[in-house]
């Protein structure tokens, strides 16, 4: 082969190597919502979920907190059991995936986001539970609103930060720049209750195979916070 054809073919991987790492690495496209140390909420453009969403949105910040109160994580017995995590030995394998006091932080942030939002963007969500001496744990994730459907993509729950994504490279990442990469295989299931909110499964829905890795519901958010109609009657 000569030297041009294998510089070319040299020059051709470089770009593949640099497209696959420009593909993993969502945009910031705006300021943060809010952001600290271990928590933040912003906007990002992700070309794998893709846009065209009903952005920006009216949600009230009671139908964003039914939204995060009704999203329940489903997870294996055996890593229930190996959870380090302090307090979370008695956790059932099916639980809520927010506490009341994460629900009422994230619920005006998230709210505020799609108020703000343009149709090619996402706000994602990134917490990072820090403890010395040991391995730090991520949850992350997004949401936007599609007609009258509320998206909730979870790429990480409690994930460890020590693990290696790459067998080649062994390099660390906590998934602070990347939300919605998930940084572990997850082995968590994503549900809602009620199940009756959840939207019906489209054609097609989740062929992505970027979104795959993600575990992703659509929620009918809008007749969540609706009170029942009473058909009692007053006795006479």
């Amino acid at each position: 082969m000569s030297m041009k054809k294998i510089g070319s073919v040299r020059f051709f991987k470089v770009a593949l190597l640099f497209g696959l790492i420009a593909c993993q690495h969502q945009h910031f496209s705006s300021p943060p919502i809010f952001e600290d140390e271990s928590r933040f909420v912003r906007l990002i453009v992700d070309q794998a979920v893709g846009g065209g969403h009903s952005h920006p949105a009216s949600i009230t910040t009671e139908e964003m907190s039914a939204v995060l109160s009704g999203v329940i994580i489903e997870e294996p017995t055996n890593l229930i059991r190996s959870l380090p995590l302090p307090g979370k030995s008695d956790v059932p394998p099916r639980h809520p995936a927010f506490s009341v006091a994460e629900v009422a932080f994230l619920a005006p942030l998230l709210v505020k986001g799609l108020e703000s939002a343009k149709p090619e963007e996402i706000v994602t969500f990134y917490r990072i539970v820090q403890q010395p001496g040991t391995v730090d744990y991520v949850t992350s994730g997004g949401v936007f609103i599609d007609g009258e459907e509320l998206h909730f993509l979870l790429s990480n729950y409690r994930s460890p930060t020590r693990y290696p994504p790459d067998a080649e490279t062994m390099t660390y990442v906590d998934g602070r720049s990347t939300p919605l990469q998930p940084i572990v295989p997850q082995e968590t299931q994503l549900t809602f209750h009620p199940a009756t909110a959840l939207a019906p499964s489209e054609e097609g829905f989740l062929k992505n195979p970027f979104r795959s890795k993600r575990q992703e519901i659509a929620v009918l958010f809008k007749g969540l916070t609706k009170k029942p109609a009473n058909t009692t009657h007053e006795s006479h």
